[in-house]
């Protein structure tokens, strides 16, 4: 197996990435989005809880886990965004 060592990100990249989240609103929508998928599976997980399956309550309390990460850091990058442009705003 090799080992990357150097990855250059182009600039195409990066204004492409951009674009996806254009405002802090948009990061805000997608974290709502995220916490209302951890909070489905959730409910499925107590839904296997309750039937005795333990192998399903563990894979949607995982999927639960991840939806929740993604939802605190686009959560984090709509604060990030507002107060990026509060300093520029300053200065």
């Amino acid at each position: 197996m090799s080992e990357i060592t150097n990855v250059n990100v182009s600039e195409e990249v990066l204004e492409d990435f951009e674009d996806i989240y254009e405002s802090p609103s948009d990061c805000h929508r997608a974290a709502a989005y995220h916490f209302r998928q951890a909070a489905k599976q959730q409910d499925l997980a107590a839904q296997a809880c309750d039937n005795a399956n333990q192998d399903e309550a563990d894979l949607h309390a995982f999927n639960a886990y991840r939806h929740q990460l993604n939802a605190i850091q686009y959560a984090e990058m709509a604060v990030m965004d507002v107060q990026g442009e509060d300093e520029t705003e300053e200065e």
